[in-house]
């Protein structure tokens, strides 16, 4: 706008970003007031005649109460917990009922006794639901789910503490079989720690998407995890033929719920007496299902 001859100008508003200037320079544009924007290295300020700077100054202070700057969001702290104990009791149950059903211990078919037999679960055999969870076909079985539930493992362990996690997934494996088992025909028959593989996959994605620990002010962050989840799902859970691919759905979703419910606890995973309870009461469950498959 036109400027009046004058000497005396008074600096009104700086900023390092020229931008800031512009924006507030329409500001006083809009009021008549006249202005300039000079610019320097140090970056950019807007100056009006001496006799304008009181109500340029009154002008900017309503637009600074109109338009707060905006205030970033906290970022939530991601924890750290030591993951190691539930990976080191994880590959400890998978060799040793590895060994005994090798062996055939106590003259038992051990996967007869363990997998899951739709039949025989809507019978009342629970206890199959997580007994099938420990069983495998072959070698090359249980190095895939060794591999990859270590690796799930070690993050729901790092992010919930061995304990809570560990007992969360092997709850989530159970629920997968059993929602697999329902949907499909009571003749379905199955093993494998993949259940609780994807159930530990599904507990990050559920977890870390309700705990907020990624950006979430673009919706394609905010579901980034889920996104995430389904799209390792799809490229670890669809194997061959004998892949058992609901049971690899089912427990992704009981993992995922799972982890949804336990952000409403999360303050209490740092108690070394909670997560020692919950380590002990994953290994309990474990147990007593193959206590009451072998009696």
């Amino acid at each position: 706008m036109h400027e009046p001859d004058a000497q005396d100008w008074r600096v009104v508003f700086e900023s390092r970003l020229p931008a800031a200037c512009n924006e507030r320079g329409l500001v006083l544009a809009a009021a008549q007031i006249p202005f300039r924007i000079v610019n320097d290295a140090a970056g950019a300020a807007l100056v009006v005649p001496a006799q304008f700077s009181s109500a340029a100054a009154e002008e900017l202070r309503l637009y600074d109460d109109e338009n707060p700057p905006a205030v970033p969001k906290p970022v939530a702290k991601i924890p750290e917990y030591d993951a190691l104990p539930g990976i080191f009791g994880y590959a400890v149950v998978l060799a040793i009922i590895a060994m005994l059903d090798a062996n055939s211990a106590f003259g038992e078919n051990w996967r007869s006794l363990g997998r899951v037999d739709g039949e025989l679960i809507r019978d009342g055999q629970w206890w199959r639901l997580f007994t099938a969870l420990t069983l495998h076909a072959d070698a090359a079985h249980i190095a895939g789910n060794l591999v990859f539930g270590t690796f799930f493992g070690f993050f729901a362990g790092r992010l919930l503490g061995s304990g809570v996690a560990w007992l969360a997934i092997v709850i989530a494996g159970g629920a997968g079989n059993l929602l697999n088992t329902l949907l499909l025909e009571s003749a379905h028959r199955s093993i494998g720690a993949s259940t609780a593989v994807f159930a530990a996959l599904g507990l990050l994605a559920g977890y870390v998407w309700r705990s907020r620990f990624m950006a979430q002010d673009r919706w394609s962050y905010r579901l980034g995890p889920i996104v995430g989840g389904l799209a390792l799902l799809m490229y670890t859970g669809t194997g061959d033929q004998n892949t058992d691919i609901g049971a690899h759905l089912m427990g992704f979703a009981a993992g995922f719920g799972g982890g949804i419910l336990l952000t409403r606890r999360s303050d209490r995973f740092g108690s070394l007496r909670l997560q020692r309870a919950a380590g002990s009461a994953a290994v309990a469950i474990v147990g007593l299902a193959w206590l009451l498959a072998l009696v």
